[in-house]
């Protein structure tokens, strides 16, 4: 199973809105990423910048892959671009990959 950490940026003053949207996300946002083999997915937050963590039971690039041009999470973008900040990589990435410098099993 391999792992995936981003970072991100919510626009000031936007916090809460992001905490909501999230506790109300779509039932078929949720399915894209279980479809797409994404598990034990976490964001935290700290002020206005995000950490977000999942497992990838077929694989970051099967992931990446399976929602690049889903309808779904097209809309998702589209819903939350006025409260967070999109630095897309050019490879895929709504966020920045962080790499993994250390972990203990």
């Amino acid at each position: 199973m391999e792992r995936y950490a981003w970072r991100g940026r919510v626009k000031e003053g936007c916090i809460e809105e992001y905490k909501r949207r999230h506790a109300e996300i779509w039932p078929e946002m949720k399915a894209v990423l279980k479809e797409a083999g994404i598990c034990n997915y976490t964001i935290f937050a700290s002020g206005n910048e995000l950490f977000g963590y999942y497992e990838c039971e077929k694989g970051v690039d099967y992931a990446v892959r399976y929602q690049n041009g889903n309808e779904v999470v097209q809309k998702w973008e589209e819903h939350m671009k006025d409260i967070l900040f999109f630095e897309n990589t050019g490879e895929g990435e709504a966020q920045p990959k962080l790499i993994e410098v250390f972990r203990l099993d």
